[in-house]
């Protein structure tokens, strides 16, 4: 684990039970401003999941998760069957750590690259259109109010005071509506942004007003709806594949488990 990274506190050793860590947010989609740019409103943002100690796992403890924010380091982490129950949902922000480039794996081990190497099993057209305009309309939510709300630093503040919406939020909104059409017209993910990276940008730094913003936002919720028409996605996740890959990693990392520690 690289001693940089400030986790959350977790009940167990975290390095025992670390199974898949990546970068999310700005960082994964290749918008990431850096500190040095005035703009720059981005933290460093990671995922991980854990598959707990025995007791965690067998006897009457529970845990599901945790995350925090320390110094520049937005950290969630998930219980390695909430993380799959919320792939089988098609939570944006969940199903992205299946789709990362090679480079943006900071850790994995053999239950995580099952996950991974079995993704195509964790797509389901009707929950995919359902999750990824129900965040985007989350978004656009926040967008609209250019309220401080409690997470917000000074700069992200000054920005949407400059600008009258959260900019932030914004390009949010335009990412999801723009990935989940293209998830659902080629049946992948791409995490990485490429041809919409600078418009992004553009947007998360307040270049554009935001009458432009709306309008383009209407357009792209017309084009989920239509790509929606279109899918080439299943029906629904390959839930027996899922229980038997999720089932053996649970198996595999009870059998390593010497203590209930």
């Amino acid at each position: 684990m690289d001693p940089t990274i400030q986790y959350p506190d977790t009940p167990f050793a975290l390095a025992e039970s670390l199974v898949l860590l990546g970068r999310r947010g700005s960082e994964s989609h290749g918008t990431f401003v850096p500190s040095t740019d005035p703009d720059s409103i981005d933290d460093r943002d990671l995922m991980g999941v854990c598959i707990p100690p025995a007791p965690w796992l067998l006897g009457m403890r529970r845990w599901e998760g945790a995350e925090s924010i320390k110094g520049v380091w937005d950290v969630v982490l998930y219980d390695y069957r909430k993380f799959v129950r919320l792939l089988v949902k098609q939570n944006p922000n969940v199903i992205g750590m299946l789709w990362l480039e090679p480079e943006d794996y900071l850790a994995q081990s053999p239950e995580s690259r099952e996950l991974i190497d079995a993704r195509l099993a964790f797509r389901s057209r009707d929950a995919a259109y359902e999750s990824f305009q129900g965040y985007a309309y989350g978004q656009l939510k926040k967008m609209n109010g250019g309220v401080f709300r409690g997470y917000m630093g000074e700069k992200r503040k000054k920005l949407v005071t400059r600008v009258g919406y959260d900019a932030k939020n914004a390009s949010h909104l335009v990412r999801l509506l723009h990935m989940g059409a293209e998830y659902q017209r080629t049946g992948k993910l791409q995490v990485r942004r490429t041809w919409d990276r600078d418009m992004l940008i553009e947007i998360k730094t307040g270049k554009w007003p935001l009458t432009q913003v709306k309008t383009y936002v209407e357009s792209k919720f017309e084009d989920m709806r239509a790509a929606k028409a279109e899918s080439v996605l299943p029906d629904a996740c390959d839930e027996a594949a899922i229980e038997e890959i999720a089932t053996r990693a649970m198996l595999r990392r009870l059998g390593s488990l010497s203590s209930c520690k």
